[in-house]
């Protein structure tokens, strides 16, 4: 599915979150790839927060501005989260780690603003339509293994 056009860029919640983006953007640590992201959470009660990409010489160990301002809230409390804008260059998308980690926390909505134009509106379901767990997967997940470990208790294992 197609992301939808900004039709929605107008409420102020998400303009909210894209200069909160846009304002993390300039703070983001670059050096390597000079793909400077910045990104916004938007937790159920209202609050927001922001972070930016910070690479390394090891660049496996980069942090995704996504996943940094989900952890910067995570490490504040909070755990249930609306909305994620992105701002970076023209084309910006989530990776797919940040994708899934998205869906750990329940995030529905993503907004991807580039430099110029309007910024588009997107389900994290279009972005990551089967992701791997997360809440809903990790509760039935767990009860599986309880009843693994049940059956396998009765049969002597």
């Amino acid at each position: 599915m197609a992301p939808r056009p900004a039709s929605r860029r107008a409420d102020p919640v998400y303009g909210r979150l894209i200069r909160a983006a846009r304002a993390a953007r300039r703070h983001a640590y670059a050096p390597y790839s000079r793909f400077s992201v910045g990104a916004a959470v938007l937790a159920s009660d209202g609050s927001v927060f922001a972070g930016a990409n910070v690479e390394n010489a090891s660049y496996g160990l980069t942090q995704c501005a996504e996943r940094v301002a989900l952890q910067t809230a995570v490490a504040a409390g909070r755990r249930r989260f609306r909305a994620v804008a992105v701002a970076g260059p023209a084309g910006i998308a989530p990776c797919g780690a940040c994708r899934q980690v998205m869906a750990e926390f329940g995030v529905r909505t993503v907004v991807l603003a580039p430099p110029a134009g309007p910024p588009e509106i997107v389900g994290l379901a279009d972005l990551l339509p089967r992701p791997f767990g997360g809440r809903d997967g990790r509760r039935r997940a767990t009860r599986r293994h309880a009843a693994r470990r049940r059956a396998g208790s009765r049969a002597g294992l």
